[in-house]
């Protein structure tokens, strides 16, 4: 029974209905047992004669009811209102056969209506909190005229001593007590909905953040196109003039402008394309191991370093398609890396089941004091220049987006690590079967 418990919620639903549910299904095994331990106590320990055949079968159908509600939502779907409802009319049902076959309206035990009435005005809306009332009122007038009688002893010693007032104290603890952990817990689950929310509405003004600023970016890389193709112009000119091709030095100072021109145009033409230009260059058919080895071979041309180390160990290749913006995106955290550690950069790229896992490690001074804490906020950075922090922010939005994930920490050995984690569904290619079919 207790591998039962370990049901999730299903991705992108509101959990918070199942986790209700599942509180309402711990405490059913909690009220199997107090009723079980009181109908024997009862019976044979007080010498009060119970129809036990009966009320055991009533025990019974609970238990059974609680097992197809684990088997019901064993794939985390979601629980509305009405289905919170109708289990706690179950129960309230199970309650009021017992309290028939034991006394009726003068069984201390009656007054647990009031712990169904509490639950449903915590879990429910309005309108089927004041349906479970109405309920639990009928059931209650209607044990005060139909019910089994019980034959109680006539020695009934004062206070403790009456059975009837130590039925009322334990009815009394065993819904005080109920009641503190079910609403703790309820409580819970409440705090955990609001978070998730907090996080939703958070994620939603980061979004909106990076719309803004891609609106910006692709204005800014359409301006510079033009002055761009004007250079590219002029310096094909001076590649063929006499005072340039006279001159080895004036003619290779020509060509490193033309080289950094051409990065300049590949970077604007970057920005185009994730701001879903159609000047921008479309994903393409690759495989891992490919588009690794380009995105490593283009990163060492365009920033002229070599102190990049880099290992593949993914393993036997995949087919995959690969998109500009995630070759970006690790060109953003290669960038971070080589800035804070000049002399030695390494990127390691290896699978790990069914995610795709890309670590950059630096030798630099690590991340500053409480920066970890804060990961992947916009102008979070300890850079004094203007729109630092951008970098890692949309990091984490793009591999959000391909339902990935971005950590970071400082290493024991001295600088930083941040490993880029990616499920290969994301950006793995469907390769059509020999029938067609994908």
């Amino acid at each position: 029974m207790p591998s039962f418990f370990q049901i999730r919620p299903a991705l992108g639903v509101d959990p918070s209905g199942l986790k209700n549910m599942l509180q309402l299904v711990q405490l059913r095994w909690f009220a199997v047992a107090g009723q079980l331990a009181t109908i024997f106590t009862v019976h044979f320990g007080f010498g009060i004669h119970l129809p036990l055949d009966r009320m055991l079968h009533a025990v019974l159908f609970l238990v059974v009811f609680n097992i197809l509600c684990l088997l019901h939502w064993r794939d985390g779907r979601p629980v509305s209102d009405k289905e919170l409802f109708i289990a706690l009319l179950f129960d309230v049902a199970t309650l009021t056969l017992l309290l028939f076959l034991s006394g009726g309206a003068r069984n201390p035990f009656i007054f647990l209506y009031l712990l169904q009435v509490i639950l449903g005005a915590v879990l429910l809306n309005p309108r089927y909190s004041w349906s479970l009332v109405g309920v639990t009122g009928a059931c209650f007038t209607l044990l005060t005229q139909f019910n089994h009688p019980l034959e109680v002893p006539l020695e009934q010693g004062p206070g403790l001593g009456d059975p009837y007032t130590q039925g009322v104290l334990i009815c009394f603890g065993l819904i005080a007590s109920l009641l503190v952990v079910c609403i703790s817990r309820i409580q819970d689950n409440l705090r955990a909905r609001e978070a998730r929310l907090a996080s939703l509405r958070q994620r939603a003004a980061e979004e909106e953040h990076i719309v803004r600023m891609g609106l910006l970016a692709s204005g800014a890389a359409h301006e510079l196109g033009t002055p761009l193709a004007t250079l590219s112009v002029i310096l094909g000119d001076w590649q063929r003039m006499t005072p340039f091709t006279a001159d080895p030095e004036l003619m290779q100072d020509v060509k490193e402008m033309q080289a950094q021109l051409a990065r300049c145009k590949s970077i604007v033409t970057g920005i185009l394309q994730s701001a879903g230009d159609p000047r921008g260059e479309a994903p393409r058919a690759t495989s891992v191991g490919a588009f690794l080895d380009d995105l490593v071979a283009d990163w060492r041309a365009t920033r002229a370093t070599t102190v990049l180390a880099y290992a593949n160990i993914f393993g036997d290749d995949l087919p995959i398609v690969a998109d500009p913006a995630l070759k970006q995106t690790i060109h953003n955290v290669l960038d971070n890396a080589l800035e804070a550690s000049p002399r030695a950069v390494a990127l390691t790229a290896a699978r790990d089941g069914d995610r795709l896992v890309l670590t950059v490690t630096d030798e630099g001074p690590g991340f500053a004091a409480g920066m970890l804490d804060t990961l992947g906020k916009p102008y979070q950075s300890t850079k004094p220049r203007p729109g630092a922090g951008l970098g890692l922010f949309l990091v984490m939005n793009v591999a959000r987006t391909l339902g990935g994930s971005v950590t970071a920490r400082n290493r024991p050995a001295g600088g930083a690590e941040v490993v880029l984690t990616l499920p290969l569904a994301a950006i793995q290619l469907e390769v059509p079967s020999p029938d067609g079919h994908a």
